[in-house]
């Protein structure tokens, strides 16, 4: 299992448009990805995997396409940086849809 947490200086209105841009179905061994407002302004993911491989491989083929071609909108050629992960220990996941998973 694989789980990090990430700060993005996004807004909603953005990340609307990259949900809109990756389509309706999830990606491969996603188990839950929440995207959280901060107060102090930009968004918190918070995301749960089967795998990094399964994270690595949606980041590279689904998710940066989208997001770059969004931020050249903005930035032109010079993209900043993608923030950093924290990876997160996981000691357990539950929800309904999910019913319980230990981490591993």
């Amino acid at each position: 299992m694989y789980a990090f947490a990430q700060d993005v200086p996004a807004d909603a209105t953005l990340y609307g448009r990259i949900i809109e841009g990756l389509g309706d179905v999830p990606p491969q061994g996603l188990i839950v990805h929440l995207a959280i407002e901060r107060p102090e302004g930009g968004l918190r993911y918070i995301d749960i995997w089967d795998t990094q491989e399964d994270c690595d491989r949606f980041t590279e083929e689904r998710l940066h396409p989208v997001v770059h071609g969004l931020l050249a909108e903005v930035f032109g050629d010079d993209l900043p940086p993608e923030p950093p992960r924290a990876p997160l220990h996981v000691v357990h996941v539950w929800g309904q849809q999910l019913g319980s998973i230990a981490g591993r």
